[in-house]
């Protein structure tokens, strides 16, 4: 059931059974979360698609982060404690809950997985890094297409694409919210990918039909992500 999690880890070191057993171990219950609910606590994503979000008083939402399979929607509430955000499922999402106490039993036993988890949270920072980049000094078709090759890069890993396809269950309002753009704003910034023939977007399905030129697009290097296999 902790395969994407132990396929995320996995991906930056080698996990022992040991340590797959102590992460198994710090689960306690599942939930399943409709459409638009919002998670509550911190959990692990083993199934759909989230969003880190932040409301304005005028009632305007943006997206700060989207959570996919493998990902922890909050690990480092394990610490603050206060959520300074909420997390809302784009997708139907099946959830697993970790335990406080077993994580802090980890930090304490097993040090080579508790830098694991850590570096996972490093990610999460550098991947809001890019956002923010994005947000500030792309323009809107780089920024999508930024968005398109992260979220191909990490569904990859994690076994969620089907050649160079995945699932992207987002409406084009939840698009606007993650790049910050109106509705009428954001199906021209499909229309301009789709015009250049770099990708397909028809029914949340997402076929990228020229890497090369959409990485182009999008300036995209994924160092950012951590993805080689070092010792940690």
């Amino acid at each position: 059931m902790l395969e994407s999690l132990y396929l995320n880890l996995g991906q930056h070191d080698a996990l022992s059974d040991a340590e797959k057993a102590l992460l198994a171990g710090a689960m306690t219950f599942e939930r399943h979360f409709a459409t638009g609910q919002d998670i509550v606590a911190s959990g692990l994503i083993l199934d759909g698609l989230a969003a880190r979000y932040k409301v304005l008083e005028n009632g305007g939402r943006q997206f700060t982060s989207l959570q996919v399979s493998g990902d922890f929607v909050d690990l480092h509430a394990f610490l603050l404690k206060t959520m300074d955000h909420g997390i809302v499922a784009l997708s139907p999402c099946h959830v697993m809950f970790a335990d406080h106490s077993r994580l802090r039993t980890i930090t304490e036993q097993a040090p080579h997985l508790t830098r694991l988890l850590w570096l996972d949270t490093l990610v999460d920072g550098a991947i809001h890094r890019e956002w923010i980049v994005a947000m500030g000094r792309r323009s809107k078709t780089s920024h999508l297409a930024h968005l398109v090759c992260e979220l191909f890069v990490r569904l990859q890993v994690v076994q969620r694409t089907n050649g160079m396809s995945f699932h992207l269950p987002l409406s084009q309002a939840e698009l606007a919210d993650v790049l910050g753009l109106s509705v009428v704003h954001m199906n021209r910034v499909i229309g301009a990918l789709r015009k250049v023939g770099v990708v397909n977007w028809a029914n949340h399905t997402v076929t990228i039909l020229d890497w090369h030129r959409l990485q182009e697009i999008a300036e995209f290097d994924p160092t950012y992500l951590s993805m080689m296999r070092e010792p940690r």
